[in-house]
């Protein structure tokens, strides 16, 4: 691939960033689910405690997801991340800080208030990311780009169990959890300095990238979106579609992300330090998944088109999630469980370019917004399942918790049979004439 992809194209290094901002965000919000196992008993909390202060992260993170996405409209994904990534490392320091003057009711309650504000800081990223990716590359590399960036996010999950228990064995998990939230500032500081809203305001941009970009050169991020648009697209089949059907996938996706360590603990037996570098295979298997779906849906597109392009692997891929979690609950021994569960996470991440991919196609300049939509339905999926997970795990009951999440895998692939990625809510009021780029 060479220069043409990746040697002084600017959107490449803008994808860098992004990709670090996935990664961090991973590290941020599951070190909350490692660090339970010392939080419960030294701060007096339930596992049902433990889960609502998950959930309170998550119906943040799902109410913001559309304003996060409009927000990122209006003033531009450059000003959108450096102001997310400064909330969200006041709101990581907030959990660790709290129990040194707090306890009882007040500290519970601090602890949900920070896991809220972190989901509120962090809804806007990817949505915001969409209409990034959708105004700085061709349209046949959006399916690849947003693979990668999965990869980013799966890698900070993947990197978060072993280190938060080393970091607990060695420091205590409120010296983890501070000590996690450093990173993040140098990449604000550069982000803001080097970062642009679109590529013609790049002064780094040469001109054979912006011909490489042919239509996607000349667009801006909309400052603002009308009323009537905005219900156009909140209305239209396929948004509607793609965030049911992430919703029902996102299910099995909480179940392994959120609780995969606590069961490796409880129902597997496994030490700490065990479950935290077993609980690493997942994720890297996701990781890999994500980036062989970005391949692989990229290629389908070309040659099949973008409605069945983008079907393809989630067609193949959730039914083999929904097989892969019946495995993992019923096998006896306790590394086949091991060996499902991580099978399972890649094939529910080969799924991610497919469905955020298909919302660019969908909502094209209004990409954020649509982007925004199709992770509401993904975090209500979270918002639904983790107390359902919650309860059951507390009386021992995983099977029906990984049935429920095989029956939404399942129901997740049907629902693409009715999503036509070729049908665009974009109307002609926005697009002064111009055509939409072709996948080819």
């Amino acid at each position: 691939m060479g220069t043409r992809w990746f040697g002084r194209r600017i959107r490449w290094r803008i994808f860098g960033f992004l990709f670090a901002f996935g990664l961090i965000a991973y590290v941020q919000r599951t070190g909350v689910t490692i660090a339970a196992e010392r939080m419960m008993p030294e701060l007096h909390l339930s596992q049902l405690q433990i889960g609502w202060i998950e959930q309170a992260f998550v119906v943040g993170y799902c109410i913001f997801q559309l304003p996060g996405g409009l927000f990122g409209q209006r003033f531009g994904a450059r000003t959108a991340f450096t102001l997310f990534g400064i909330v969200a490392f006041a709101a990581v320091l907030a959990t660790p800080a709290a129990p040194a003057i707090l306890s009882g009711a007040a500290l519970f309650a601090v602890l949900l208030g920070a896991q809220f504000v972190l989901g509120v800081a962090q809804a806007g990223i990817f949505p915001v990311s969409n209409g990034v990716f959708e105004a700085w590359f061709p349209a046949r590399q959006w399916a690849l780009a947003l693979g990668a960036q999965n990869m980013g996010l799966n890698l900070g999950a993947a990197l978060t169990p072993p280190l938060i228990a080393v970091l607990m064995t060695t420091l205590g998990w409120q010296q983890a959890l501070a000590w996690s939230a450093i990173p993040p500032v140098l990449l604000i500081g550069l982000w803001a300095w080097y970062a642009r809203n679109t590529p013609r305001e790049h002064p780094s941009v040469s001109a054979a990238e912006l011909a490489e970009l042919g239509e996607l050169a000349h667009a801006t991020v909309d400052d603002k979106i009308t009323v009537r648009r905005l219900l156009r697209l909140l209305t239209h089949r396929n948004t509607s579609l793609l965030a049911l059907s992430y919703l029902a996938m996102n299910y099995s996706f909480y179940l392994l992300s959120n609780w995969c360590f606590l069961y490796l603990i409880q129902q597997r037996h496994f030490s700490v330090l065990q479950s935290g570098w077993l609980a690493m295979a997942p994720p890297i298997a996701a990781g890999v998944g994500s980036g062989v779906g970005g391949v692989l849906t990229g290629r389908l597109c070309e040659r099949y088109g973008a409605t069945w392009g983008y079907r393809g692997v989630p067609l193949v891929a959730l039914p083999l999630v929904g097989a892969l979690l019946l495995v993992a609950v019923q096998t006896a021994n306790a590394y086949v469980a091991v060996a499902a569960l991580t099978a399972c996470f890649g094939f529910v991440e080969i799924n991610e370019a497919a469905y955020w991919a298909a919302s660019m196609a969908v909502g094209r300049s209004d990409s954020m917004a649509v982007g925004g939509v199709l992770n509401t339905g993904g975090t209500l999926g979270g918002i639904i399942g983790i107390p359902v997970v919650a309860y059951l795990s507390g009386r021992n009951a995983w099977g029906t918790a990984f049935a429920i999440g095989s029956v939404c895998a399942v129901a997740a692939a049907l629902l693409w049979l009715g999503i036509d990625a070729d049908r665009s809510v974009v109307g002609t009021e926005h697009l002064a004439g111009t055509q939409p780029p072709t996948l080819a």
